[in-house]
């Protein structure tokens, strides 16, 4: 039997060992163990003849636990004793227990890109309330890296600024940042220089000061120099005897080719379980609570199918535009950067089968299934548009082509809106509609399941010839305002029989009192844990630019002018067409 092992919130948490760890740790000083750097199969030990070694490195990168004389023992005084046999490979699960060797063993964080925007306003802030919550490991290191020169005090005032504490938990909030802000550290270098990374390498063992280290890189980075990053830290930085994890942000790639060429070239310094694809989007409440609301509520998997479900619908929108940053949006545009990925990813999980357990490859072995059982999006199902200037109580609302960062003649969409099929038995029929967009009337992200009319309903005649009145609808808003209600017919009191469209409402502020943690601290601390669910595998990640690939081709080379539609608008007119055609209305906008 193999024990899994996994930290909990708590300041005296140990570090997590995980099938991504590398290398080996040398637990007497009668042993001389030799390793080499993450990606090497070849290992080489020494033992003396009279011990057996403590720990083996095992061919998927594993530690499995200390292992003593074993002689004439039964299986169950194994067990009682902690020692763990070794499964194959794909089987290995984590098992060495830094709980008990917590002093021993430590994490150390290094955010590439540590200047930038996203680090300053995201990551050093979720890291923050992971510790003030107690989730962080007892030894725990964080070092900036990026090109600008910047000193160690610069750096804890610059992420001093971003921090808040937990509304529930404000005791004790300015000595916590202080001894948080103790334990960052930065360091000055290029993304490209393996001597930059090696004097990380050795800040780093400094503040490791002699323990069991494992080490998880952020990149938070564009996406042209993420190989030279990990380049450089594989070969220069990587745990010598922990495991080391690499966080990779999106855009993964623009289309399947690139896509795949920036794995394959990930591939050839990483394994694949030592990378995690980050899409903050899984990270968010209301998309976790996903499974627990079908798998758990017997009254709502019955009805998770096309017998009952008419239509399901994943809106995201935005009420602001690219805002003087549009360079780096009008190389990507809206489908790239929200429908390929958030929007796609949040189906999957929503249209998946029951997975086997919970376990990530469960999990994520299903989400890939409902990926490849869908029809490659055709133009025809996709409409797209652009917002333009609009003035309104005498202010000027600038148009896409107005940011001085995206070229006059620009025809990349800033909306989109698509219809999308799933060919197997549960769903065979149903269309799933996204839309997504800037610049639009409304701030939201959320999912709207419609159901089938009641057959032969007594009360049509209440709603007259508009039976759409008449269909209860399931909403999980997942922002901003969590939210899931379902909307249902009920008689309005008095002595006559007129219906209304009420709404059954789980309002997460008004139930629950405790802070909804942001989307980067669970998938943070998910990483520093090995937990691999809410994050994509390489081939997800193929079969997602496979149903998206041969449209984004064919509207760039036949030059689809995109649909004007006004700033802080609903969107072009094209979107109600589209669901016109599939006997649809758009829920957000009832």
């Amino acid at each position: 039997m193999v024990t899994l092992f996994s930290t909990h919130c708590s300041s005296s948490s140990g570090a997590v060992a995980s099938n991504s760890s590398i290398g080996f740790y040398n637990y007497h000083n009668n042993l001389a163990i030799s390793s080499r750097k993450f990606g090497s199969q070849k290992i080489s030990l020494q033992i003396n003849q009279t011990s057996i070694c403590n720990a083996v490195r095992m061919q998927d990168g594993a530690v499995a636990a200390p292992l003593s004389k074993i002689e004439n023992e039964t299986p169950l005084k194994k067990l009682k004793d902690g020692i763990l046999s070794v499964t194959p490979p794909k089987e290995q699960k984590d098992t060495f227990d830094f709980d008990n060797n917590k002093d021993k063993s430590t994490v150390s964080i290094t955010v590439v890109g540590a200047s930038g925007d996203l680090a300053k306003k995201k990551i050093f802030p979720a890291l923050f309330a992971l510790y003030y919550e107690g989730c962080l490991p007892e030894h725990f290191t964080i070092f900036g890296y990026a090109r600008s020169k910047m000193t160690d005090a610069e750096l804890r005032n610059m992420v001093s600024k971003t921090l808040t504490c937990r509304i529930d938990k404000r005791e004790n909030c300015g000595e916590k940042m202080e001894q948080f802000l103790e334990r960052c550290f930065y360091h000055s270098g290029q993304y490209n220089s393996q001597e930059n990374f090696a004097e990380l390498d050795k800040k780093l063992k400094e503040h490791e000061a002699g323990r069991f280290s494992n080490r998880l890189f952020y990149l938070s980075i564009p996406p042209n120099i993420f190989i030279n990053a990990v380049r450089c830290a594989s070969l220069s930085a990587s745990s010598a005897y922990g495991w080391t994890r690499v966080i990779v942000e999106k855009p993964f790639g623009r289309d399947s080719e690139t896509s795949a060429a920036l794995t394959g070239a990930l591939k050839q310094y990483l394994k694949e379980d030592q990378i995690f694809r980050i899409d903050h989007y899984l990270g968010k409440e209301l998309v976790e609570n996903l499974s627990v609301l079908r798998f758990s509520n017997l009254i709502f998997e019955p009805l998770w199918s096309r017998q009952y479900i008419r239509n399901v619908q994943f809106i995201f929108s935005e009420d602001f535009g690219t805002e003087g940053r549009g360079g780096y949006f009008d190389h990507y545009g809206i489908i790239r950067d929200i429908m390929q990925n958030h929007l796609l990813q949040i189906l999957a999980l929503f249209a998946m089968e029951t997975p086997v357990s919970l376990d990530a490859e469960d999990i994520r072995n299903e989400k890939v299934k409902v990926l490849r059982s869908m029809r490659p999006l055709q133009l025809d199902d996709v409409v797209v548009g652009q917002y333009k200037s609009y003035t309104k109580g005498g202010a000027t609302y600038p148009g896409y082509t107005d940011d001085k960062t995206v070229p006059k003649d620009s025809l990349t969409p800033t909306f989109a809106a698509a219809a999308l099929f799933i060919d197997n038995a549960r769903w065979d029929g149903v269309p799933f509609l996204m839309k997504a967009g800037k610049a639009l009337h409304t701030r939201s992200a959320e999912i709207r399941v419609q159901f089938r009319h009641v057959p032969g309903n007594l009360y049509n005649k209440n709603f007259g010839s508009d039976l759409d009145q008449a269909t209860n609808e399931l909403v999980i808003r997942v922002q901003p305002d969590e939210a899931i209600y379902l909307k249902i017919n009920n008689k309005v009191p008095g002595l006559g029989i007129r219906l209304d469209a009420s709404n059954l409402n789980l309002l997460y502020s008004a139930r629950y009192s405790k802070e909804i943690p942001d989307a980067y601290e669970r998938l943070l601390l998910d990483a520093i844990e090995g937990e691999r669910r809410l994050f994509i595998r390489s081939d997800e990640l193929d079969a997602a630019w496979s149903l998206f690939t041969p449209v984004l081709k064919e509207l760039e080379q036949k030059k689809i002018v995109p649909e004007n539609y006004p700033y802080g608008s609903r969107g072009p007119i094209g979107a109600h067409y589209l669901a016109a055609r599939y006997k649809v209305r758009w829920g957000d906008l009832a």
